[in-house]
């Protein structure tokens, strides 16, 4: 559990630095933090992509590779997340009733408008992970309550 604080704590400083260092408070600011955070968790998601499921056979189908993310939520957040659902045609809901990483922010409605921050370093997680695996994606996040988060996600296989 102290590993998962300590990420916490780290990603909650990225976001922090990211916010102070926008010279532009409109929103093409925000949007510059929103993609480093993105590129980062991409980066990141690379590296686990790579190193998680060494013991797994090749993916080849879009929904083992969306089951595969349970596993990665795990390995980052030592939880489970709550739910997937698909429509069957490569679009995927992940949905967390307790993300880790918006906890701090649970406070009220006031920090609603302040959860893409703290998601997009998830999006890009969940999407280098992925392009990793041989899916390309786009992943999207909501939120309707804090500290609860929905992460759309559109796979197509790479060429």
């Amino acid at each position: 559990m102290a590993v998962v604080m300590l990420f916490q704590f780290l990603h909650a400083e990225m976001v922090a630095e990211l916010g102070a260092r926008d010279t532009d408070p409109g929103p093409g600011g925000q949007k510059r933090s929103l993609s480093v955070l993105e590129g980062t968790g991409f980066r990141a998601g690379q590296a686990l992509g790579d190193r998680l499921p060494r013991d797994t056979p090749a993916f080849r189908e879009e929904l083992d590779v969306l089951k595969f993310c349970k596993d990665l939520w795990v390995a980052v957040f030592q939880k489970q997340m709550d739910g997937l659902c698909t429509n069957h045609q490569g679009t995927y809901v992940l949905q967390d009733n307790s993300v880790p990483l918006l906890i701090p922010t649970a406070l009220g409605l006031q920090y609603l408008e302040d959860a893409p921050k703290f998601l997009a370093f998830t999006c890009g997680l969940l999407r280098g992970t992925l392009r990793t695996l041989g899916f390309q994606s786009l992943v999207t996040s909501s939120v309707a309550t804090l500290p609860a988060c929905k992460f759309q996600v559109v796979v197509r296989k790479s060429g």
